[in-house]
């Protein structure tokens, strides 16, 4: 919330002076038009419905609408409506009964721009593409050949060991050994090496998380999108460029190993 306030404060008057008449605007057209049938909830404000309760939304803040709403109720953030779930009879529904309509997960516009569209297993669409997907993962990736030849995972852990057991009596960060541990087995069975590039990668994964989680006043608000005030759609652009010209850098060494070889 705190980058929320600050983009805020940064928009100039003009970009106030049209939401303002924008919400005038709406508000008359959302009166005029049929309401669908949704389930209860909190009231929010026309365009940007219940944005302003934003904060209030942690698990405890669910939990006490819950209790006023019942165990499912309806918000509208901007455009988009979004439906909480908090009884066990409605979870069983959505996570099991009618699982196959619920299992999509949803996209943002950063997500979808940095996964070329959802061309990824985890933000895929269920259906053929996704299954092909989880296919050749598991044939590929995660077989049982293809994970004993995976020395280097051997090799990482008993370096996590060896840096516990140097450092009897002394506190150590488990939290430290785990990440280095997780990125340095997931680097060297994506690319084959270690520490060729381990850096910059990391980098380029920390910018993606960013832009993941980034408040984008467009995902809410779609006709924004084109004014862009955070600044956002240069950072898209960089991000993608970056994570594509170094995923073509690890390919052709690999050709040229091969050919070398």
């Amino acid at each position: 919330m705190d980058s929320l306030h600050e983009s805020l404060q940064t928009l100039p008057m003009s970009f106030f002076l049209i939401i303002i008449s924008s919400l005038c605007f709406l508000g008359l057209i959302s009166r005029l038009r049929r309401r669908s049938p949704y389930p209860p909830g909190p009231k929010g404000f026309p365009l940007i419905g219940n944005m302003h309760m934003m904060d209030q939304l942690t698990h405890r803040g669910l939990a006490k609408l819950a209790r006023q709403y019942g165990g499912l109720f309806h918000m509208r953030m901007g455009f988009l409506h979004m439906v909480a779930v908090s009884s066990p009879e409605v979870a069983r529904q959505v996570l099991q009964v009618q699982d196959n309509i619920f299992s999509n997960r949803p996209a943002n516009v950063a997500i979808s721009y940095l996964t070329y569209d959802r061309a990824d297993m985890a933000f895929a669409h269920y259906g053929p593409f996704w299954r092909q997907m989880r296919k050749l993962c598991v044939v590929k990736l995660f077989s049982r050949k293809r994970a004993e030849s995976w020395d280097s995972v051997r090799d990482e852990v008993d370096s996590m060991v060896k840096t516990v057991g140097a450092n009897t009596g002394k506190p150590v960060n488990v939290g430290e050994l785990i990440f280095t541990l997780t990125m340095n087995i997931t680097y060297r069975a994506a690319f084959g090496a270690k520490n060729e590039g381990q850096d910059e990668f990391i980098k380029i994964l920390q910018e993606f998380s960013k832009l993941f989680g980034a408040f984008n006043i467009s995902d809410f608000i779609p006709w924004l999108g084109w004014i862009d005030p955070q600044g956002l759609t240069a950072r898209l652009v960089k991000a993608r460029k970056a994570l594509d010209k170094f995923i073509d850098h690890i390919i052709d060494d690999h050709i040229q190993k091969t050919k070398s070889e």
